[in-house]
């Protein structure tokens, strides 16, 4: 199980927004849950307008890329750039910060550390994976 901290949260920050930099967007849009934290931030980095729904021309951001149920939503919207803290794949045509192992459970910043162990069962379970 791997913890991960606000700075840890700051580095992928800073490394989208590095990978961001020369790019003009509409505006970012951040999945919930875990996708709200990077989109709130990445539109004050880049001063850009926080958006209720992904839309033309947006960067869309997760925290994690595990199945690709929530990201594929956006595949086909026109212009958009995806970025994820991780991929528990290789990018095709999503961009991650890192990529891990599947097996890797990642506990958040903004997650409840003691409620990890009990999340990972959880997600298991409704996999099939227990």
């Amino acid at each position: 199980m791997r913890k991960l901290s606000w700075d840890d949260f700051d580095s992928s920050l800073n490394q989208i927004t590095y990978d961001c930099r020369y790019k003009k967007f509409s505006g970012v849009y951040g999945f919930p849950r875990g996708g709200l934290c990077l989109s709130v931030a990445i539109s004050h980095l880049l001063t850009i307008p926080f958006l209720r729904e992904p839309i033309p021309n947006s960067l869309v951001v997760d925290d994690v890329y595990e199945t690709g149920l929530t990201l594929n939503k956006i595949k086909r919207l026109s212009g958009v750039t995806a970025f994820v803290w991780f991929s528990k794949v290789e990018p095709i045509w999503w961009n991650a910060v890192e990529v891990c192992d599947a097996s890797e459970w990642l506990v958040f910043p903004w997650e409840n550390p003691v409620l990890a162990e009990q999340d990972r069962e959880s997600f298991q379970l409704r996999r099939g994976k227990l």
